[in-house]
């Protein structure tokens, strides 16, 4: 196991594992507050369209999913901000029209493309140079947004009270949305469309059970996304078993156990 962190494809796994595990983690804590579970699957299949078009169109999948999948957020959060339906609602109309969208897009394109196959079932050991790049930027946005926190935490306590006290609260949703659907872009490169909603749901879960506050729900979160993406992507190479897989069982095992302490706790 430590003779495979000297292989090149290896250390660029390890560091997208690593940036993904934190980023999905970091924002699912406001997923999981919000009960939005549902956005993960939705953004994962707009982000599946904007592939498609890209493949379509002959560029880069990642560079045209990043825009396509951040404008189905935003028009998902302005249709719920607008009508009477619920989140879920606007997130599983646009969940099915970006997906008939990327299927009628691969079907414009005649010759098969194993990007899409990367995309829907993922692959973390074939993360390129440049998916690192983009993976880190978004890191670095993250964190510099982190000031921002604060912010999405009392609108995930307590909405109405959050725009009585005159906060912005649609404009930090829209910028919310965004980032999440660029966390889910570069996840779905890594571990697939089948898998994300795992990467942004089960740690958060977990530290939910295992946090008192909202701050330690983040921390928790986050660390335990980190560790699981490590451990689960070199025990996948050990046992040559699909990385993603393995990750989201490592993240599964985190939560039983979690699950057990809280209950003996209680």
């Amino acid at each position: 196991m430590i003779e495979a962190l000297s292989l090149p494809f290896m250390q660029r796994a390890l560091a997208a594992g690593v940036l993904v595990g934190f980023l999905a983690s970091y924002f699912g804590v406001f997923v999981v507050q919000r009960r939005l579970s549902f956005l993960g699957n939705g953004l994962a299949h707009a982000a599946f369209g904007g592939v498609a078009l890209g493949l379509l169109l002959d560029a880069s999948p990642l560079w045209v999913a990043l825009p396509f999948t951040a404008a189905v957020a935003v028009a998902i959060n302005w249709v719920r901000d607008r009508t009477e339906l619920s989140g879920d609602t606007a997130i599983g109309v646009f969940f099915a029209v970006s997906m008939a969208l990327g299927v009628v897009f691969l079907s414009l394109r005649r010759e098969y493309s194993a990007d899409a196959h990367t995309y829907l079932f993922g692959s973390i050991l074939a993360v390129s140079a440049m998916d690192l790049w983009i993976t880190g930027g978004i890191a670095l946005l993250t964190l510099l947004m982190w000031p921002m926190w604060k912010r999405w935490a009392y609108v995930a306590f307590d909405g109405e009270l959050a725009q009585t006290d005159r906060l912005p609260v649609e404009r930090d949703d829209y910028l919310l949305s965004i980032l999440i659907a660029m966390t889910v872009v570069v996840c779905v490169k890594m571990v697939g469309i089948v898998l994300i909603a795992a990467f942004l749901v089960i740690p958060a879960a977990t530290a939910r059970l295992l946090a008192r506050t909202f701050a330690q729900m983040t921390v928790y979160s986050t660390l335990i996304g980190v560790v699981s993406a490590t451990l689960g992507l070199l025990l996948s190479y050990d046992l040559d078993l699909p990385s993603g897989a393995v990750i989201v069982l490592a993240q599964a095992v985190c939560f039983f156990a979690a699950f057990a302490a809280h209950r003996l706790r209680r």
